[in-house]
C-alpha cells in the first residue's frame, strides 16, 4: 500500500524545505516545456504537492487537474494561490480522475515514491488509462548514483550546504535506497527519512511498454540537453499511439 511521508510540518514548509527546485531556473524551463507539450489540452499532476508546477502552469492558461497522496500537502494548493487546481487525494498509481488527459507528467524523481516494481508499473497504466489517444507521458527522475559509489561504500551525498545535508544508503540487491535529510530550521534540527525504488531509463521504457505506449524523446533537462551517459537526471516523453 502506498504511504506518505509528507506531513503537515514538512507540506507547510516544503517550499523552504527544497528551495532548489522552487529557482526559476529550474522551474520556468519546466513549465515552459509542459505548457508546449499539453497544446492547450487539459493536464493531469501525479504526485501535484503543493502546486509547485501545477499553479505557475493554471497561470499560463492550462487546466490542471492532479493526484496527491499527502492531505497534508494537497491542502497547502488552495494557500498557495491554487484555487484553480482540481485535486483528488489518492495514490496516482490507482486512483482515477473521470477524464481524459492531452498529457500526464510525475516528476521531481516521484516515481521512485513508489517501492515495488509493480507499483511503478501500475501507475504507467493508470498514466496510459488517463491519456487521450496520442496524449503524452512525461517523467523527471536522477540517474541512479551508484558508478560514483567507492568501492564497497553505500552512501551518497547528494547535497551539503550549512543548513541542509543529504545523503542515499543504496541497498543494491533489493534496488532501494533511503534518502536521509538533515535541517537546522529556526536553529532547531529536524530529520526526515523515506525509501525509494530506483531505476534506470531503460526500466522506464519496458514499463511504457507494458502500458501500451512508446519513446517519444528524452532529455538531460527541460531546455533539451542531450542525453549521454554523462548525464545525472532525464526527462522521458512516452506517447500513447
Amino acid at each position: 500500500m502506498a504511504e506518505t511521508h509528507f506531513d503537515e510540518w514538512i507540506a507547510r514548509r516544503f517550499a523552504r524545505l527544497w528551495p532548489e527546485n522552487f529557482e526559476p531556473a529550474e522551474l520556468d524551463p519546466a513549465v515552459e516545456f509542459l505548457a508546449e507539450l499539453a497544446g492547450g489540452g487539459p493536464v493531469l499532476e501525479f504526485g501535484v504537492g503543493t502546486g509547485r508546477v501545477a499553479i505557475p502552469l493554471v497561470r499560463r492558461g492550462v487546466r490542471v487537474h492532479g493526484i496527491e497522496l499527502s492531505p497534508s500537502m494537497a491542502a497547502q494548493i488552495p494557500e498557495n494561490g491554487g484555487e484553480d487546481v482540481d485535486v483528488t487525494v489518492g495514490d496516482f498509481a490507482r486512483a482515477k480522475v473521470d477524464q481524459r488527459f492531452t498529457l500526464v507528467y510525475l516528476l521531481s524523481n516521484t516515481i521512485t515514491n513508489l517501492t515495488t516494481q509493480e507499483e511503478q508499473v501500475e501507475a504507467f497504466c493508470n498514466a496510459a488509462a488517463h491519456l487521450e489517444s496520442g496524449g503524452c507521458f512525461v517523467i523527471e527522475n536522477y540517474i541512479p548514483a551508484l558508478q560514483r559509489l567507492p568501492p564497497g561504500e553505500t552512501t551518497h551525498v547528494f547535497i551539503a550546504t550549512p543548513d541542509h545535508v543529504g545523503f542515499e544508503e543504496y541497498d543494491i540487491a533489493a534496488q532501494i535506497a533511503v534518502s536521509h535529510h538533515y535541517w537546522v530550521i529556526d536553529e532547531e534540527l529536524r530529520t526526515f527519512s523515506s525509501p525509494h525504488r530506483y531505476l534506470w531509463p531503460s526500466e522506464l521504457d519496458l514499463m511504457a511498454r507494458v502500458a501500451g505506449m512508446t519513446l517519444r524523446e528524452r532529455w538531460s533537462d527541460w531546455l533539451r540537453a542531450p542525453f549521454t551517459s554523462d548525464s545525472r537526471d532525464h526527462i522521458s516523453v512516452w506517447t500513447k499511439p
